[in-house]
């Protein structure tokens, strides 16, 4: 723990946690007008560092937001937090929002963006979790149409995702799984998802309207280097619930089995050969870069 106490990044200073304040004006907590990336940090180090910085810029680009800092400066923040919170694994969210400005939704009322910084020490998810799985459950809140929204920009608005998790904590579950406006597997609240049937690795393509993740992206270069057919397509929920294995992906969970969808079993109910490798490759994959 933090025995001194949090200090956190707010536009070019740290901050006891206490003291760490955006304006009631400030067009984030208004509309939701922002971006963000959730980062985490093993021995010292901020993993795919690069990566998540690009999808940043990507992000700021789509809604016509001029980041405060260039990338390098913004990773030179990003280690600044580790360091003067003296953290080694930490979990990190950045955060860039229009800035303060007057009511109203022309981004010309807001003359500067402000940019946030949290960085907490991680703890470790049970081990159960990854020794016997988890159970999810496909909702009824669909996925933002990417016309309305495009699912490429990681933005602070998320209703959308909070229904679905409201959803799946009715339902007892560990994460929603939203479909799509045409009824296709899209993706979990904060997670995407995979799927394992007859030795091949599925997940939904990008045209099925999911952000594209940092994570999604390595599980699948680490397949291809394993040796296992990956095939991104468009997945009707059926072919989800007869998959022989499952699996979440994200930044902080990294490669996190599905033993049930629904309240039934994948496949034998327990985390399968081919997560078990990822799982196992993802964190080779930690060690070399850290």
């Amino acid at each position: 723990m933090l025995r001194f106490g949090m200090l956190v990044y707010v536009n070019g200073k740290f901050v006891p946690k206490e003291e760490a304040l955006v304006s009631v004006f400030d067009h984030g907590y208004l509309y939701g007008d922002g971006i963000y990336e959730t980062l985490r940090a093993y021995n010292g180090k901020i993993f795919l560092l690069s990566k998540h910085l690009a999808r940043l810029k990507l992000s700021a680009e789509a809604i016509g937001l001029n980041l405060p800092l260039t990338l390098d400066k913004i990773g030179d923040a990003l280690r600044e937090a580790l360091t003067v919170n003296k953290l080694r694994e930490a979990y990190m969210r950045i955060q860039v929002s229009r800035g303060t400005g007057d009511i109203g939704l022309d981004p010309a009322l807001c003359p500067a963006p402000s940019m946030v910084i949290i960085t907490k020490p991680f703890k470790d998810y049970p081990e159960d979790l990854y020794a016997k799985g988890v159970e999810v459950s496909i909702v009824n809140t669909r996925r933002n149409h990417p016309a309305s929204l495009s699912p490429s920009i990681k933005s602070t608005n998320f209703l959308n995702n909070i229904l679905a998790k409201i959803e799946s904590l009715k339902a007892g579950s560990y994460e929603g799984i939203l479909l799509n406006w045409e009824g296709y597997v899209a993706e979990g609240t904060i997670s995407n998802i995979f799927h394992v049937k007859k030795g091949v690795l599925y997940t939904p393509d990008l045209k099925t309207g999911i952000l594209e993740g940092v994570t999604r992206d390595l599980v699948m270069h680490l397949a291809r280097k394993e040796r296992i057919p990956v095939k991104e397509a468009q997945i009707k929920p059926r072919e989800l619930a007869d998959a022989d294995e499952c699996f979440l992906t994200n930044t902080t969970v990294e490669v996190l089995p599905v033993t049930r969808i629904d309240g039934k079993d994948v496949g034998a109910g327990t985390p399968g050969a081919i997560t078990a490798r990822l799982m196992a490759a993802y964190r080779d994959e930690v060690t070399k870069h850290v």
